[in-house]
């Protein structure tokens, strides 16, 4: 799934939940948090435009998003080609 420049994430969460997604390189390191919030019950799609937290754009190469709820954790490796 190579993109440039965004990329836009969808989840479904069965019920009102606290959803963490996250941004991480391929060492692990933290790149930008994209929902740290409750979210409905629903679809939802949220769009990374491939910059870290300070809105600095971030080198082409393999991320990782990650997303967390309700004790789950699910990730998706996603490539950035600037």
């Amino acid at each position: 799934n190579p993109f440039n420049p965004t990329t836009t994430l969808r989840f479904e969460l069965q019920r009102r939940s606290d959803v963490l997604l996250q941004i991480t390189d391929v060492s692990g390191r933290h790149v930008r948090t994209l929902v740290n919030d409750a979210r409905s019950a629903g679809l939802h799609e949220v769009t990374w435009d491939g910059r870290d937290d300070a809105e600095n754009p971030v080198a082409s190469g393999v991320y990782f998003s990650r997303l967390e709820s309700r004790g789950v954790v699910q990730s998706q490796k996603l490539l950035l080609i600037r």
